[in-house]
């Protein structure tokens, strides 16, 4: 089921850095992205009707949803709507690939949870592999002041993203289904960004065209509504540090993308970069400890 999970998680995130390029342009990002969650409240919404779940959080629950809300769902898109509109996506991607650093960190300090080496090390891995695959991208630009700028504002919108993983852990452990939560903490994001927008006098107009229409439909649906599902419930069933590592792969996901709609080339630095990321994997999930030989091989010493 985890394994089901992670890869639904990468396929649809890794793909969701191309559609929220899309909608960078006509309309204000502070719209798009309130487009974005009123839809996915939504669908959401008739989802657990559905399923008849109970939408009645209790009264503790609400100061975390409303935290996870302007977290996840307002200030952590406002950082990588903005960063995509000035950076290469490519470039978001790797500030967002830290992710599972931080919420190593941030677990460690906030709710108490033991630092894992195999996840911090399959971590370090993985960020090597990105790190590999976009230095010539990121030495090309290395000039830029905006592009410093836009790098740092995803930096914060990586840290918002870690703070919503917490809370949403949090909240699962006192038994809050992520389904559930999610439809508040989207419906409160929405509401502020529509509140917000509304008050700096933004207009509510949609761009009407297919590549915008579609890539708002995409991003409601499979990125919001079943990506953040899948992956708070992968942050409910392994912690927030080895669920967050399949944002190491996303890059990889948008990179497929792109060489589809953008003819981005591969070269030997990406290869290498794929090699350590799949490695970074094999560390974070211990697969390596499971493999038949290396078990035959530690026995074998123990019996020395």
């Amino acid at each position: 089921m985890n394994l089901l999970l992670y890869f639904t998680t990468v396929l649809i995130w890794g793909t969701t850095w191309l559609a929220i390029k899309w909608q960078v342009g006509v309309v204000a990002l502070p719209v798009s992205i309130a487009l974005r969650f009123i839809f996915a409240a939504l669908a959401l919404l008739v989802v657990l009707r559905i399923a008849r779940r109970p939408m009645r959080p209790p009264r503790a629950a609400w100061p975390l949803l409303v935290a996870q809300g302007l977290a996840l769902f307002c200030c952590n898109f406002l950082c990588f709507y903005y960063a995509e509109s000035i950076v290469p996506s490519g470039l978001v991607a790797v500030v967002f690939s830290t992710a599972p650093l931080f919420n190593a960190v941030n677990g460690r300090l906030f709710l108490g949870r033991t630092l894992q080496p195999s996840a911090i090390a399959g971590a370090v891995l993985g960020l090597a592999g990105i790190l590999f695959l976009f230095a010539p991208e990121m030495l090309r630009h290395s000039a830029d002041r905006t592009m410093w700028l836009g790098l740092a504002v995803a930096l914060v919108g990586t840290m918002c993203f870690s703070a919503g993983n917490l809370l949403s852990s949090r909240m699962q452990a006192m038994g809050l289904h992520p389904m559930v939560t999610n439809f508040w903490a989207m419906a409160i994001g929405a509401s502020v960004l529509t509140v917000g927008s509304l008050a700096a006098g933004l207009s509510f107009k949609p761009e009407l065209t297919v590549r915008y229409l579609g890539a708002l439909a995409y991003l409601a649906v499979p990125g919001s509504v079943i990506g953040f599902t899948t992956y708070l419930m992968l942050v409910g069933r392994m912690g927030p540090e080895r669920a967050a590592y399949c944002t190491v792969l996303f890059p990889f996901v948008a990179l497929a993308a792109s060489t589809v709609f953008e003819g981005y080339q591969w070269s030997t630095p990406a290869v290498v970069g794929l090699l350590l990321v799949v490695a970074g994997n094999l560390v974070a999930f211990n697969v390596l400890r499971r493999l038949p030989w290396l078990t035959g091989r530690r026995a074998g010493r123990a019996l020395e």
